[in-house]
């Protein structure tokens, strides 16, 4: 009876136009109210204990980095050098743009922050190429949705919070996932420019590879500081959403100087000379590859100790830099080094006398505010879910579907194709996070029993999310894209409907082939326990 009376208020004020939050919120507090028998002091309790959840931190830190990412110039970097790696190919601009987002998307965790960044640059230039308007939204708008499942992702750790999962195995399990979604649109995109008789674009050869690859290098550098970081130990996942926060600030303001008072200062002027810039450079170079020996050094030589692994990566830095210089400047390479000394002072004096205008600076206020909405709005629906999936426990509920589909002859399979019908349908009209939180209370515990691993559960939630996210009418990709192409919400969804074929396609593949979620987790941490 409580069950049906609350799922009943929930879609009533759902359809009432009532805000998701609210509508989760209020049908949780009037059924303890009225018809539960548990304390009006769990409301207090609920949503107190959901306010100190350590995990769910880590989600306004990933909103900050993607703000300063989003802001500071990263995208636009990586379109570059996706254009340089695969824009040669038979309709390479479109496959260079899903490349673009799925770098993105390794940085932001967030889907419409990926529509946005990517998408402002990557469809104009589309359409500078002879792609039409609806050919490039269609692109993004699926593209984009790359932004939660590959990690890191917000909608992960909301999913380890919502089932107390492991958020690190979660990261794992969308990495293998995350690229064949990928690759499946570049190819669909590759059969549709063999169809249409697109010409490739000219190879821009190695070198603008090498260039573009090194100026989104300090970009994509916090991949490798985030997910390096957690698996090597060095931080848990909310930690690394911290280090990605600051990280993120320091690139955008003071690396690639695209915002804030440094913006316009180059590190190495015009008037610093061939040799200061290779010796700025080969440090620059030496420092990259010593954090990165001290990362990736912990996989490799997991039994040795952090001072042999600095020795190491000091003594091959080392190698490389004199190696580098040697190569660019010959016998002059120590001239090189001194040359690049006041190239260092001038740069770390900026840094230092801008670092208390930064902090204060008109754009970092602009993206701390729009961070801060962000949060808000999203803590506010988790909170309320969460609520609402205290009440979905304390009245039983996932306990009696489980008992009910178990009684009826459910296997995993015909469970698994119930989940996916239930999530595409709900993915239609609400948002991700709400929407897994309600969801994955209910579907979990049927999951163990059936013996679905919960990490591959979690990857089939996301992916159906992820299609929620095209689908009319509540899809928010395609409001994103509708609001930065002008076109209207109609001819995005036609737009979007071809290559959100090949995203079902690839949410079958991912359902009943397990092994692509755990694959990764299980040999690098183990399999996932879980207590009934």
């Amino acid at each position: 009876m409580e069950s049906s009376i609350l799922f009943v208020l929930v879609l009533a004020l759902l359809f009432l136009g009532v805000p998701i939050a609210i509508a989760l919120g209020l049908s949780s507090v009037i059924v303890i109210a009225f018809f539960s028998t548990d304390s009006m002091s769990s409301v207090a309790l609920q949503l107190f204990t959901a306010s100190q959840n350590y995990t769910l931190l880590a989600i306004p830190f990933f909103i900050l980095a993607s703000a300063f990412l989003s802001t500071g110039g990263v995208a636009q970097r990586i379109i570059r050098f996706a254009v340089a790696t695969v824009g040669h190919m038979r309709g390479g601009l479109a496959m260079a743009s899903v490349l673009a987002c799925m770098l993105f998307a390794a940085l932001s965790g967030s889907s419409p922050a990926t529509v946005v960044a990517i998408g402002t640059i990557a469809i104009a230039a589309m359409r500078q190429t002879g792609y039409s308007k609806e050919f490039a939204a269609g692109i993004i708008a699926n593209a984009g949705t790359l932004g939660i499942l590959i990690p890191p992702s917000i909608v992960m750790v909301v999913y380890a919070a919502a089932t107390d999962v492991s958020v690190g195995r979660m990261f794992l399990a969308g990495v293998i996932p995350g690229l064949l979604a990928g690759v499946m649109l570049m190819v669909g995109i590759y059969i549709n420019a063999r169809i249409r008789g697109l010409q490739p674009q000219p190879f821009p050869g190695f070198g603008e590879i090498l260039s573009a690859g090194k100026d989104a290098a300090a970009g994509l550098f916090l991949i490798v500081v985030i997910l390096g970081g957690i698996y090597g130990g060095a931080f848990t996942p909310t930690e690394a959403a911290a280090v990605a926060a600051v990280y993120a600030f320091l690139v955008a303001l003071f690396v690639y100087r695209d915002m804030g008072p440094l913006k316009g200062r180059k590190w190495v002027r015009e008037e610093d000379g061939h040799a200061a810039r290779n010796g700025f450079l080969g440090v620059v170079y030496a420092f990259t590859l010593y954090v990165t020996i001290l990362i990736f050094g912990f996989f490799l030589v997991p039994d040795s100790t952090l001072q042999t692994r600095q020795m190491l990566a000091i003594s091959v830095s080392l190698v490389a830099l004199v190696a580098y210089l040697a190569w660019r400047e010959g016998t002059s390479a120590p001239k090189a080094l001194l040359a690049s000394l006041p190239v260092w002072a001038r740069g770390l004096k900026d840094i230092v006398l801008g670092f208390p205008a930064a902090c204060f600076h008109r754009d970092t206020r602009k993206v701390l505010v729009d961070s801060g909405k962000t949060t808000i709005m999203l803590m506010f629906i988790i909170v309320n879910a969460l609520l609402f999936a205290h009440v979905l426990t304390s009245e039983r509920i996932p306990q009696t579907i489980t008992d009910w589909m178990l009684g009826a002859g459910f296997n995993w399979f015909t469970f698994l194709i119930a989940v996916n019908l239930l999530l595409l349908l709900g993915g239609q009209f609400m948002e991700p996070s709400g929407l897994l939180l309600i969801v994955a209370p209910v579907v979990f515990p049927i999951a163990i029993q059936l013996g679905v691993d919960p990490i591959h559960l979690g990857i089939i939630m996301i992916v159906n999310m992820e299609i929620g996210m095209i689908t009319p009418p509540i899809g928010l990709n395609l409001f994103v894209t509708s609001g930065i192409t002008g076109m209207n919400l109609v001819r995005v969804v036609k737009a979007a409907l071809p290559f959100t074929g090949i995203l079902m396609i690839f949410l079958v593949i991912v359902t009943y082939v397990p092994w692509i979620s755990t694959f990764l987790p299980t040999i690098l941490m183990g399999p996932e326990l879980v207590t009934r």
